[in-house]
C-alpha cells in the first residue's frame, strides 16, 4: 500500500477583484504518489500552491475535485483515520499563546493519548532534539520569536513519531544552527519510525540533502517529480537550483499562482 496517492486534485479559492469575484485555481490537477517510508519534496514559490496541498491532505479543506488517500484512506470520507496517521508542521502553526511550550505539548499528547509518565519522558528529549533551550520553556508562546515558536510545532509534531509527516516551510524562521538541527531529526524520525514525509518547501539545498525524489509545484501544476540527480540531468543542469529555473522558464522570486 502507498503512503499517498493523489489524483487530479484540484482546489479553487474564490478572490475579489475590484467589485467582482473571480475564481482562482490553487492547484490544478495534481497527481504522484509516495511510497511508506520515502521522503519527497516539493518546491515551489510562495502563490505554488504547497500549503494548499499540504491543507488538502490533512483534511484541513475539501478539494473541488479528484481524490487523496493516505495508507488507503480517503481523506474526504476517511477523515478521522486519515488524522490518526498524519502529523503536520506548517509556518502558521497556531498554539495556545498564554501557556508554555511544555504545556502546549502536553495538551497535544493528552489529546494524542500519551500516558502522563510518557509524556514527562518524552517531552524534555523532543524539546533537546530540535534546540529549543531550557530556560525558555516554560515562558508564554507569546512571548517566543517565531523560529522558536516553529521547533515548537516541530516537537508537536514529532511526540507521536506519526506515519506520515506534512512539512510546510518547517525550518523558516530558524538560525542556520537550529535549521540543522531540525533537519537531522527529520532524517532520524525515517529511519527510526519508518516515517513518510512530504516536504514543502522553497529551500532547494534542504529538499536535494533531505528527499529521495523533488518535485517541482509552480501556478498549481506539478512540473515533474524525481530523483534530484534525475532532475538536472533531464534539463542538462549542474544544480538543483539551475534545473529549478529550467523547469518554471522564470525566475524563483516571480511565481504567480492562486495559493501559497
Amino acid at each position: 500500500m502507498k503512503a499517498l496517492e493523489v489524483h487530479n486534485l484540484r482546489k479553487e479559492f474564490v478572490r475579489r477583484d475590484g467589485r467582482s469575484r473571480k475564481r482562482v485555481a490553487a492547484l490544478g490537477g495534481v497527481s504522484f504518489d509516495v511510497e511508506r517510508g520515502e521522503c519527497v519534496a516539493v518546491l515551489g514559490p510562495n502563490g505554488s500552491g504547497k500549503s494548499t496541498l499540504v491543507r488538502l491532505l490533512s483534511t484541513l479543506l475539501l478539494p473541488d475535485g479528484g481524490s487523496a488517500s493516505v495508507f488507503g484512506h480517503d481523506a474526504v470520507r476517511d477523515t478521522r483515520a486519515v488524522r490518526r496517521l498524519v502529523n503536520r508542521v506548517s509556518v502558521e502553526a497556531s498554539f495556545f499563546k498564554k501557556m508554555s511550550a511544555i504545556e502546549n505539548l502536553s495538551y497535544a499528547a493528552r489529546f494524542y493519548g500519551l500516558r502522563p509518565a510518557e509524556t514527562r519522558e518524552r517531552i524534555p528529549q523532543i524539546l533537546d532534539r530540535v534546540g529549543f533551550p531550557e530556560d525558555r520553556r516554560v515562558e508564554p508562546m507569546e512571548n517566543l520569536s517565531r523560529g522558536m515558536q516553529q521547533k515548537v510545532a516541530l516537537a508537536r509534531a514529532l511526540l507521536t513519531a506519526p506515519v506520515l509527516l506534512l512539512l510546510d516551510e518547517p525550518t523558516t524562521g530558524l538560525d542556520p544552527r537550529s535549521k540543522q538541527e531540525v533537519q537531522g531529526f527529520i532524517k532520524e524520525v525515517r529511519a527510526e519510525h519508518d516515517a513518510t514525509v512530504l516536504l514543502c518547501t522553497h529551500d532547494l539545498a534542504e529538499a536535494e540533502g533531505l528527499a529521495d525524489r523533488v518535485g517541482i509545484l509552480d501556478g498549481g501544476a506539478l512540473l515533474c517529480l524525481e530523483p534530484a540527480e534525475e532532475l538536472k540531468a533531464r534539463y542538462g543542469a549542474e544544480t538543483l537550483e539551475e534545473a529549478f529555473f529550467a523547469a518554471r522558464g522564470h525566475s524563483f522570486e516571480n511565481g504567480e499562482g492562486g495559493g501559497s
